[in-house]
């Protein structure tokens, strides 16, 4: 019931938009501040590594990501010096536009827990059930938003896509 509310109620599409702009404000001047004042993840990945989360026995809980982090993510830290910034920056307006609101929320949620598996709590948690909360909305979350045009558009063009490719083959 809960459910549908979400995803089908103009009510729901209201406080979804509200929900939405929040986050993507957040998101946008996160990544902002990072294009304009320059960025460089390496400094976060060490202290991931050197402090990585720990259970109450003081073992590493999630070992295999700051394996990730060791062999992957610092030796690529270029990168990533790129497309977290850009990532951010780019889910806040995905979010604020109502613009592939679902695609940028899951790649948000991707992103919030990237930083809980590193140990950083701050807003996360909260981030992470907002972003659940218009994740599950789907559509109706981008309702009142440029999704009303966009989403239909896509779908129009896949179909037309799709009809193109079966006529290609039938030939």
């Amino acid at each position: 019931m809960f459910n549908k509310f979400l995803r089908e109620n103009k009510i729901a599409a209201a406080i979804l938009t509200v929900l939405r702009l929040y986050l993507g404000y957040s998101w946008f001047t996160a990544g902002f501040h990072k294009l304009t004042g320059g960025f460089d993840a390496a400094g976060f990945l060490k202290g991931a590594m050197a402090n990585p989360v720990k259970g109450p026995d003081g073992a590493m809980v999630f070992s295999w990501y700051v394996d990730f982090l060791k062999h992957f993510a610092l030796p690529n830290v270029d990168v990533f010096n790129v497309i977290v910034p850009w990532g951010e920056t780019l889910i806040g307006l995905g979010l604020i536009l109502g613009c592939l609101t679902t695609t940028a929320m899951f790649f948000g949620l991707v992103m919030n827990f990237s930083f809980f598996l590193a140990g950083t709590v701050s807003h996360n948690p909260r981030d992470i059930f907002l972003g659940f909360i218009i994740l599950t909305a789907g559509y109706n979350a981008g309702r009142i938003g440029l999704d009303r045009w966009v989403i239909p558009f896509i779908k129009k063009t896949s179909k037309k896509g799709a009809g193109h490719e079966k006529a290609k083959v039938s030939a």
